[in-house]
């Protein structure tokens, strides 16, 4: 993706289902799973970079002893420094008693980490600062271990003043504004009394303090505190818990928005927000690895019970799109061939746009996510050659001499690594008024790839969100090639409404498909239509979002999709551009043909898989119109 997007967090989740000692004899160390869980939470390095924190439970620890630890940072290199803490602990005591280190019940007692569940967060922050107390794992501490609770998500909600109100309706004092408090404090009110009826229930029987205790854990209904806790959510998430006596959780939303996938053996159960990190970690088949069902609870009980337990729901899947676009690692099987399938299906209109004029036209991606849609695209290509090579030898037949044979069966695409990504944009001038001049030189180019003059340019991009780095940088760079044309080609479809369930992208204005509508709106006489909109979102603004219509999609009803991409394509063409410039995007209808399981597609449509999706369109519509510089949630 040109435009750099915060997105969504990762989590890892691991619960070993044998004593420390196990590891230790059959794999040499009772760290197995601390050194597990670095590897998955390494392998997502690119769902967080503003932060990581893990938080690990160890069993059976006497009274008076942490049994509940946590390490996290905001630093540039957060995770290496979360497991760089806990490796200096261990080596400090392994240079004077190496023997002790690998003493698993030793290190259960003295160490931090020496324990049989472990949860790990990366963040990417959408909202809010980035210090360290918005580094998760955030919990919730007590006296009771049943009443310990320690949480880390990939979630957004839309509704948390809805929710906040509610909190204070129970009583509570929330020390924070956020959905992360939201959360915490929500679950923690329902594992509070979840707790209160057990112990009832017990001391009713004659059972001892200490006998409730225990009992407790054994019977504590993990799904039910989920489920009171989060009838009201309204968002996206992926939330994974740990409870202080050994219970832990990862509960997707009812829609299954955000990503989870678990695997399980005799030995351990893992979970993580993407498929081939547990692969590569565990060394397992693709096979082996299971979704959490949307509205379902993986619930892992202290004594190693594991279920798959039906919270909310369910509902439509509406599973987001492009996490199979540009999120999620492309090593994933089904997604490496989405993703080709994406630039395959965009051949027709690409054909169009170089007037199929394939011996003229070169071929090219922006690094790096885009090259596997490259992939789909040039081998469509090859295809479409290939029918025509038959075409013409059965149509000539005799008629060729063994030149013009040889000539026509090696005609081939013509492909070209043109664009490269040449420095990173540092943040202490990110703001500086030379930043354009810099923007500008975040890539380079290829020299003498290009007939000039005569040859088309065709340049496949993931998605086109802002445009920003396309109009200041990538379209200025290609433009020294001196082609004739440049087609810009999008394997997502146009980006025309706010994310509010993960993604950083809330705001109207800064979407270049909404800004090309604006355009068209004013230039054919239609301003009228905005003045209709905002109204429209304003007499909404105190109605229950079960009632809000999202009226944002009146913006582009007057207008075909062609329309709107020629529109993009003329925003981003700046003076000094001399090629023509055009603008190919894909199809919504393609995106679901090639992610049929991933019809979450909001952000093209305007169709929210919940209600506060249609409040924060229209009030990020009124802020578009208000000059109001916010998130719309």
């Amino acid at each position: 993706m040109s435009d750099r997007i915060n997105h969504e967090c990762g989590i890892a989740l691991i619960r070993l289902l044998q004593p420390l000692e196990y590891y230790q004899y059959k794999y040499g160390s009772w760290r197995y799973g601390l050194n597990k869980l670095y590897l998955l939470m390494e392998k997502q390095h690119n769902r967080g970079q503003d932060g990581a924190g893990i938080a690990c439970i160890s069993f059976d620890i006497p009274p008076g002893e942490k049994y509940l630890h946590r390490y996290r940072s905001a630093n540039e290199s957060a995770l290496n420094d979360v497991f760089g803490k806990i490796s200096a602990e261990i080596r400090k005591v392994e240079r004077k008693s190496p023997e002790l280190v690998n003493n698993p019940n030793w290190a259960k007692e003295n160490l931090s980490f020496a324990g049989e569940v472990y949860l790990g967060h990366l963040r990417y922050g959408t909202f809010g600062k980035n210090g360290v107390t918005n580094v998760h794992p955030v919990w919730r501490q007590n006296n009771w271990q049943s009443r310990n609770l320690v949480i880390a998500g990939n979630f957004n909600l839309t509704n948390v003043d809805e929710l906040f109100q509610i909190l204070i309706e129970l009583g509570q004092h929330p020390k924070d504004f956020s959905d992360t408090v939201t959360i915490l404090e929500k679950i923690g009110h329902f594992l509070d009394q979840e707790n209160q009826r057990l112990f009832t229930e017990f001391k009713n029987k004659g059972h001892s303090n200490q006998e409730i205790s225990e009992l407790i854990a054994r019977d504590l209904d993990v799904a039910g505190i989920l489920r009171e806790s989060s009838k009201r959510w309204d968002g996206g998430f992926v939330i994974a818990g740990l409870i202080g006596h050994g219970d832990a959780f990862v509960y997707r939303d009812p829609h299954g928005i955000r990503p989870a996938y678990y695997y399980q053996d005799e030995e351990v159960v893992v979970v993580t927000s993407e498929r081939p990190v547990i692969q590569t970690a565990m060394n397992t088949d693709y096979e082996n690895i299971k979704e959490v069902e949307p509205g379902h609870a993986l619930v892992i009980k202290r004594d190693g019970r594991v279920t798959m337990d039906q919270v909310l729901g369910p509902y439509e899947k509406k599973a987001c799109s492009f996490e199979r676009i540009y999120f999620s690692r492309g090593t994933d099987r089904d997604i490496y061939q989405e993703r080709k399938k994406l630039g395959e299906l965009l051949t027709d209109d690409i054909l169009k746009a170089v007037d199929y004029d394939l011996d003229h036209t070169v071929f090219s991606y922006i690094p790096n996510t885009a090259e596997s849609a490259f992939y789909g695209m040039i081998g469509s290509i090859e295809r479409y050659m290939n029918k025509e090579k038959e075409k013409i030898i059965l149509e000539r037949g005799k008629d060729l001499s063994e030149d013009e044979i040889r000539e026509i069966v090696n005609k081939r695409p013509r492909v070209e690594k043109i664009a490269v990504k040449d420095i990173k944009l540092r943040t202490f001038i990110s703001k500086d008024e030379g930043r354009d001049d810099l923007v500008g030189h975040v890539y380079d180019i290829t020299y003498g790839t290009i007939r000039k003059k005569v040859d088309n340019l065709v340049v496949i991009d993931d998605s086109i969100v802002r445009g920003t780095t396309l109009r200041q940088s990538i379209l200025r760079i290609l433009d020294r090639l001196e082609p004739k044309r440049i087609v810009i080609v999008s394997s997502s479809p146009q980006i025309r409404y706010p994310d509010c369930y993960g993604i950083d992208m809330a705001k109207l204005s800064d979407f270049i498909a909404f800004q090309a509508a604006i355009s068209l709106l004013k230039e054919t006489g239609q301003e009228q239509m905005i003045n209709k909109v905002y109204n429209k979102a304003k007499e909404q603004i105190a109605l229950p979002k079960e009632e809000v219509i999202n009226y944002v999609k009146m913006i582009y009803e007057s207008f075909t999709y062609e329309q709107v991409s020629d529109k993009v394509g003329e925003l981003l063409r700046s003076k000094n551009i001399r090629a023509e410039v055009r603008i190919v995007y894909q199809t919504v209808e393609n995106l679901h043909r090639a992610c049929p399981n991933h019809k979450g597609d909001w952000y093209f449509t305007g169709d929210y898989p919940t209600p506060g999706g249609n409040k924060v369109a229209n009030r990020s519509f009124i802020n578009y119109i208000e000059g109001r510089n916010e998130r719309a949630y």
